[in-house]
Parts: C-alpha cells; structure tokens; sequence
C-alpha cells in the first residue's frame, strides 16, 4: 500500500490495512517522509520509500521553476498545474525504489493513493492488479490522469520499459457521494487508524455543557496564520454582540496556553471521533480528514479555504450546506451554533458515511485479484 511521503497521505489507508491484516493476508506500508505510522503504535510493517526524497527541496525548486503556480497552489487555486509542478518530481523519484520493492517483496496487488501514482507504475512494470484508494474529496482518477501526463513520470515510465500504465483493476472512495456526485468506485467507510497516539479524555469533555462548545483544531495554512490564536482574539471581540459559547483548543502552541482566557478550553491528542460528540461546531484548516471527520459525527464546521485541496474541500462542505466555508467571523459562528439547516445536513451525511461498507466487506473483492 503505497502513500505520497506528506503527513495525512498513509493515514486514509490504513483501515483497510488492518482489515487486510485481521483477514490473515500480508501487508507492506510503503511512504517515507511525513507519511509513516506512528512509532509504536502500529503493527503493520513498513517500509521507507522516500529516504533519499527531500519534498522541500522540491517545493522550492518548484516555486522557483513555476512561481505562478506555486502561488496559486498556496491559495488553492493550483489545479492541474499545481499538482504536476510538485508530485510529478515527487512521483518520479518515488518510482525507482516502489519498482526495486516490488521486485524483492512479490505483491499479488499494489493500492495506491492518487497522488502516489508511482504505485500504479511499479504495479505494471512487475504485470500486477493496481488498486487505487482515494484518500480525500478530490477526484482520484482525474488526479491519476494528471500526474501520468506529466513529464517527469513520462520519463519514469520509458526509464523502466513502460508504454502505458493500465487503469487500476478496482478503485475505492472514502468520499460521500451527496459530497462529490457518483464516482466509479466502490464506497469504502473512512474511519480512523487502529493505535493512534492519544490522551483519555478530559471529564469535563464526557458531560453536558452549559454554553455550546466549539472544537478548534490546529492549522489554517501558510496564508492563514494560526487558526486558534485567531478564534481566541475574535471570542474576545465577541463578548458582547456574539454567541456565548466556550472554545476548545485541541493542543494548542505554547503561547496560547500562558494566558488563561475566560471561556476557553484545551485538550491533548484525542481522537476527533471521541472529541466531536461533545462538540456543537468544529473549526478547522479545510483538510479532507478533518472534513471527513466532522461530516461522520454529524458536528457543523467551518472549514477555511487554504492551500492544495482545502479550498476545495471548504466549497464542497459550504455546497452541501453541512457548514461554511469562509473566515471565522461572528456571523459564521452564530449560523454554526444555531442554523438548523446546517446540523441537519451535517445529520444526514453522518448517516450517509455510516451507510457506507466498512473496509472489511471490501477485503474479498481485493484479495479476489490476486
């Protein structure tokens, strides 16, 4: 199971991983980089890909090769262009070692995740089923195509003999079709990785709350500075004409946590799925898993347009009216907390995901490749 060395690529796989594993079949984790389990907390073995990869250096040398590009890319505005410009290289590198491990491991079936198309190449070169596994919102064979067109994998496809790559033998999505419309692929369940590092949670999180609490998770993108020192200042301007709610600040920087502020909260690393229910709204950087992770609690959010896919996902969420996509403004926290068209439609994707097969009934159509 092949991941893009970037934090969050390898985690939307590893479900299946573990449903592949408890079946009793073998499973290689192939990332480098950000993508990796944590130390310790993961049985499944693993295997660093991306040793020799260095992802800044390549974003730099691609900032300076395509600054219109770059720029765009860091307002969401990259498209095609924006993923070629850093994965295309990306992906070139990756190939050579995916091939070498693919020659001494003998896989029956490569699944690989879109922007870690260099698992599809190395699947054809040694005449495997490639399985694509969608990790996020975007379209993942629209992504699969864009990469293959680009030139740094063209030359990673005549370097090891390749005149095409064949499409995968089955593909697989995390994302909810009320989301992003009918997909050819089979519905998989996205859920959290099995052993992730955590904190039990606090007492006060397990019981009712006074005021309506809002989950502020860390990030917000390069342009966006952080997303919880913004919450915490706009709560300040809110006291008097804006919602009367209490912030949860999920392990905020260490600035945050010298100035003890009326009606603000922190908590450690806890699973999303177990913070969310005690939650009323959740703010967050936009990214796939945090959407994905709101959208199954049924919890209204506010997701902030950013950088890669986040302006993306923001417009899907804002789209289908289970939150907003936008700054966190008085206006948006009191829609959040007291639009009930936006919990609804946050209720009915929750039941949409929970509908979904889990990974485990997909395990028989994967292993049936071999």
């Amino acid at each position: 199971m092949v991941a893009a060395p970037l934090s969050g690529h390898l985690t939307p796989l590893l479900p299946l991983a573990h449903a592949l594993w408890d079946s009793g079949h073998e499973v290689l984790l192939a990332g480098g980089g950000d993508a990796h389990p944590l130390p310790g907390a993961d049985p499944l073995p693993f295997i660093d890909v991306a040793r020799s990869l260095r992802v800044g250096r390549l974003a730099a040398r691609s900032l300076v090769a395509h600054p219109v590009t770059a720029r765009a890319e860091l307002a969401g505005r990259g498209g095609d262009a924006g993923v070629r410009s850093l994965f295309g290289p990306v992906n070139e590198e990756l190939t050579d070692a995916l091939v070498t491990v693919a020659e001494q491991w003998r896989p029956d079936v490569v699944v690989y995740e879109p922007l870690a198309v260099a698992g599809a190449l190395a699947a054809a070169r040694h005449d495997v089923p490639a399985v694509l596994h969608e990790n996020g919102l975007l379209d993942g064979f629209a992504l699969v195509r864009t990469l293959l067109d680009s030139r740094p994998l063209q030359r990673a496809r005549l370097r090891h003999g390749l005149r095409g790559v064949p499409p995968p033998a089955i593909a697989l999505t995390i994302a909810p079709s009320s989301l992003v419309g009918a997909r050819d692929a089979l519905a998989v369940r996205p859920g959290r990785a099995r052993g992730s590092a955590r904190s039990a949670l606090p007492a006060w999180l397990s019981g009712p709350s006074v005021r309506p609490r809002v989950l502020v998770l860390r990030g917000g993108g390069p342009l966006r500075g952080d997303l919880q020192a913004s919450a915490v200042r706009a709560l300040d301007d809110l006291r008097d004409d804006g919602p009367d709610c209490e912030l949860v600040l999920v392990r905020p920087p260490a600035r945050l946590l010298r100035h003890g502020r009326r009606g603000v909260r922190t908590v450690g690393r806890v699973p999303l799925d177990e913070l969310l229910p005690a939650c009323a709204a959740v703010l967050h950087d936009g990214s796939a898993a945090h959407v994905l992770a709101a959208l199954a609690a049924g919890v209204p959010q506010l997701a902030l347009p950013g950088p890669g896919d986040r302006r993306h996902n923001a417009e899907l969420v804002a789209a289908r009216g289970a939150g907003l996509g936008g700054p966190f403004t008085a206006d948006a926290l009191r829609r959040l907390l007291h639009d009930g068209e936006l919990a609804a439609a946050a209720r009915d994707v929750r039941a949409e995901i929970a509908a979904m097969p889990p990974p485990q009934a997909r395990v028989e159509v994967l292993t049936a490749l071999a």
